[in-house]
């Protein structure tokens, strides 16, 4: 371990020397957090098999919270619960002055991606169940631990500083984080760090290419009749509902490249012989910037009006989410980059490297190895001109205080998104290693923005002379919107009897492969 250290010692100077304008923490401070994080190594793998086995989804996170809050509440650390009107959302906090550093991920799983994990092929865990096919069962645990780490560094060498730890609640749905804006949860914070899991190890800043989102429920009401016997008394809800999606279908055609738009009929009607007097449309509108992805969500609205008019229904609508555009802080992205080289990636074994050739020769996706490389840093040079794509609502709150999106290394290259293949290596020694990984460069940036005042003023500078300058968070929602805590809640009613039995336990078993009887890599290594 001291030999670690001290290699580490010499390369974090090494960084520190190379890093854009600023000072950085003493390199004894930061290996005191990377040991730290080193000695919860089995702690790391425990909270990421946790979370991994609850697979809970948008809004319904209630074991995944109380287990999380419970362990930061051991640790030291305040619990507000029930945050923003949102029964699965809380902060943690700690210290009493200096600024504060606030340090979140999601929690939530998505619906039908039950998957047991170390398995290469495709296996529900549960028929029908949730499952964790976005790994956001790792990034809560990952900054756990960093924080743990760093204010065990920060206690000990009377360093003054506040932490604030959140869980990105219903992020799949894209539900929350603009209500935590609402609700004045980052008034106080000086900058942010989020983490999202990933293939590779890195960040970013400028504009990041994701879309802004609105996410709508479109809901029209006719009247019923016998479909058969007197169909022209009847005045047809699902025919509101699919001529509006006929209408915005010819419409795309003359809508800009950069827009995203799709939906999922949720209400069709009960049963053919009556005429629907109720159904609903769930529509996500996903565009570039502030002023764009509005024009698209109006155009939506005027084209249900015109599809109500059409059928002779009423039709109204209720936000179930929005998402800003992102975008990364240059300085604090600049300091945690330093520290992300200074770490480098996890030191893969030949297991992990043949499990993951053999998930990816199972699912027929490019087989390509465990990254051994950082990434470079991302900048807008670097990536060019965005075409669109997807969100993630923390672009709220990189437009409320200072923040980046750390990726760590937890996942398999090549696995599709939103899929099963995503929940394979979740709750392997892939994830857990990633964690730690990503965990040790996150605490020594918190030990960075404390201890050098100079990095947050140029990161606040960054936002309010170039990010704020000529853009500002205009955010869809209004004070008559609320979270749609009700999702998912008739699905859970259902499944969570049957989850449970798979909770996993780790006062009996090592891991939660054991207790699935899993084994690793479970193919022959070369």
């Amino acid at each position: 371990m001291k030999l670690h250290l001290t290699g580490l010692a010499i390369a974090l100077l090494a960084t520190t020397a190379l890093a854009p304008a600023h000072a950085a923490a003493p390199a004894a401070a930061k290996n005191a957090a990377i040991a730290g994080v080193e000695a919860r190594t089995k702690m790391a793998q425990e909270m990421v098999d946790q979370v991994f086995s609850y697979a809970e989804p948008g809004f319904q996170e209630f074991k995944t919270s109380e287990y999380l809050t419970g362990v930061l509440e051991k640790n030291g650390f305040k619990i507000t619960r029930g945050v923003a009107g949102i029964p699965t959302a809380w902060t943690a906090t700690w210290g009493d002055s200096g600024p504060m550093i606030a340090l979140g991920s999601d929690i939530d799983g998505l619906l039908g991606l039950s998957q047991v994990p170390g398995s290469p092929a495709i296996k529900p865990l549960v028929e029908g169940a949730p499952g964790h096919g976005e790994g956001h069962n790792s990034g809560m645990p990952m900054m756990i631990i960093a924080a743990i780490a760093a204010k065990e560094v920060m206690e000990k060498n009377g360093i003054k500083g506040r932490l604030m730890l959140w869980p990105g609640v219903a992020e799949e749905l894209l539900a929350t984080k603009a209500y935590y804006v609402r609700a004045g949860l980052f008034k106080d914070v000086d900058a942010s760090i989020f983490a999202h899991v990933s293939r590779d190890f890195s960040t970013g800043w400028g504009d990041m290419g994701n879309n802004g989102m609105v996410s709508v429920e479109y809901t029209f009401k006719g009247y019923t009749s016998h479909a058969a016997g007197a169909p022209w008394f009847g005045r047809s809800a699902l025919d509101g509902v699919e001529i509006m999606n006929t209408a915005w279908n010819f419409r795309r055609e003359h809508l800009p490249l950069t827009q995203r738009s799709h939906y999922v009929i949720t209400n069709g009607g009960g049963q053919p012989n009556i005429v629907p007097g109720t159904a609903s449309v769930w529509y996500y509108f996903r565009e570039t910037n502030f002023d764009t992805v509005r024009a698209l969500y109006e155009t939506g609205n005027r084209i249900a009006e015109a599809a109500a008019m059409a059928t002779d229904t009423k039709v109204t609508r209720r936000i179930l989410g929005y998402a800003a555009p992102n975008h990364g802080n240059k300085p604090l992205a600049e300091a945690a980059y330093a520290n992300i080289v200074a770490v480098g990636m996890p030191a893969w074994s030949a297991e992990d490297q043949a499990f993951a050739k053999a998930m990816q020769e199972t699912n027929k996706v490019k087989v390509e190895p465990l990254s051994t490389k950082v990434a470079p840093l991302s900048t807008p040079d670097g990536r060019g001109p965005s075409m669109g794509g997807g969100s993630d609502d923390i672009g709220d709150i990189m437009w409320t205080v200072p923040t980046i999106t750390i990726r760590y290394p937890s996942n398999i290259p090549s696995a599709v998104g939103h899929n099963v293949q995503s929940a394979i290596a979740m709750a392997t020694p892939i994830a857990h290693k990633g964690v730690v990984a990503g965990a040790k460069a996150v605490a020594m940036t918190v030990l960075d923005l404390v201890t050098t005042p100079k990095i947050i003023a140029d990161a606040k500078t960054y936002f309010t002379q170039v990010q704020t300058k000529t853009q500002k968070y205009d955010p869809v929602i209004g004070p008559e919107d609320m979270p749609a805590i009700d999702l998912n809640r008739a699905i859970m009613a259902e499944m969570r009897p049957k989850m449970e039995p798979f909770y996993y336990d780790p006062a009996k078993y090592g891991t939660y492969l054991e207790q699935l009887g899993v084994k690793y890599p479970g193919v022959p290594v070369k």
